[in-house]
């Protein structure tokens, strides 16, 4: 179980939240992820269903739909749907996508798309990367040119988080081809636009039931008020949302990596050989109790940074730290728990199977282990 007892992040208030969250799992999640594993995506009912339970971008004002909350219920969401073992694309729309039209939509987008995502009815997904460009986005290629009071936007991208299901993209592409940074904007566009295209919902190692995509833009005409702020600021958007996202990303990887701890301490105390169980042994006695050290101080430096986030503090450094170091906590936790399953790890029926395919990616999508090293490094 998640160690909530001895959390420091959060009050009474979000406690009962986490009950409601977690029997709202119990009912709507886990008796459909094994369907969603297969299928490759999650039900559009799931996230209605989500919203209408609170679960869906909870720090939404109050005067857009929203509870007006803080980051810790988000977190609170994230854990426990991690810990159900579900890469459902939730986190995305609540901890990253919504914020951009938070700070950046006009009024009336505002007033009309919030509402919206907060009850699960639009699916909001966001293209950075593309087929040539991955950590350096200062290299996007789908541009954006206008003609009169419109843009035309032309290129593709790939890895979308809930792209099959996203009703509206917001699209990194370049307004301007010679400023650099400076040229680059947020265009939303909506799924029904001629020239939009869905390619195919891409075949992964891990996070099945998170629908992934390939995205085409040709000759796509969206008005210029689809533009999110202003005209060649998007670099700067994007900068300043990412310790967040990287947060989030956090949060889910310890307690993924606390799942598949438990998963280990079940197995081995379940299971013989030479007439002791696996968790007698020695070795396994000394490999759970290093990984709990390891998550012990996990969750207090979790709780840190949740904290430092609550109040404007955490930086983009102690963000990109935070993910570097869940993320591969959680890859380590999972493979030595993966381990201790013997050959039972390596069948899907067991849940530490699914729990080591979808730890992969996080050392990669949201910045890779590397470039987070680098932006530590820069303020060294």
């Amino acid at each position: 179980m998640l160690p909530t007892a001895t959390r420091f992040a959060y009050d009474d208030d979000q406690e009962i939240f986490r009950d409601q969250v977690r029997r709202f799992f119990e009912k709507e999640l886990q008796p459909n992820l094994e369907r969603w594993e297969k299928e490759g995506i999650v039900d559009r009912k799931f996230w209605l269903a989500s919203g209408a339970a609170g679960l869906i971008c909870p720090t939404v004002p109050a005067e857009y739909g929203g509870l007006g909350l803080d980051f810790r219920y988000n977190a609170v969401v994230d854990e426990e749907l991690a810990y159900a073992g579900s890469s459902a694309g939730l986190p995305l729309q609540s901890d990253v996508v919504v914020d951009y039209i938070v700070n950046y939509a006009s009024e009336e987008q505002k007033k009309y798309l919030l509402p919206r995502m907060v009850s699960g009815e639009t699916i909001v997904a966001i293209a950075m990367t593309e087929p040539g460009t991955g950590s350096d986005l200062q290299g996007v290629r789908t541009t954006a040119k206008r003609d009169g009071d419109h843009y035309v936007v032309n290129g593709s991208k790939t890895y979308i988080t809930n792209g099959q299901n996203a009703d509206i993209t917001i699209v990194v592409a370049k307004t301007a081809h010679d400023l650099g940074s400076k040229g680059i904007s947020l265009i939303m566009v909506e799924a029904t636009r001629d020239g939009y295209a869905r390619g195919r919902n891409l075949d992964k190692i891990g996070q099945h039931s998170a629908d992934t995509s390939e995205l085409f833009f040709s000759d796509v005409r969206v008005p210029v008020g689809n533009c999110l702020g202003q005209e060649g600021r998007g670099f700067g958007y994007l900068m300043s949302q990412l310790p967040q996202e990287r947060l989030s990303i956090a949060v889910s990887a310890q307690a993924s990596a606390q799942r598949a701890f438990d998963e280990a301490v079940a197995f081995t105390k379940g299971r013989k050989a030479f007439k002791q169980t696996i968790f007698d042994f020695q070795n396994t006695r000394f490999t759970l109790g290093d990984l709990a050290a390891k998550l012990q101080v996990g969750w207090a430096h979790l709780d840190w940074a949740i904290g430092r986030h609550v109040q404007g503090k955490l930086t983009a450094a102690e963000a990109s730290a935070a993910k570097l170091f869940h993320t591969e906590l959680l890859g380590e936790v999972a493979d030595k728990s993966l381990q201790l399953h013997g050959g039972a790890g390596y069948m899907n029926e067991y849940l530490i199977a699914r729990l080591w395919r979808d730890a992969r990616v996080t050392r990669i999508f949201g910045g890779t282990s590397e470039i987070m090293k680098e932006v530590i490094a820069r303020t060294l």
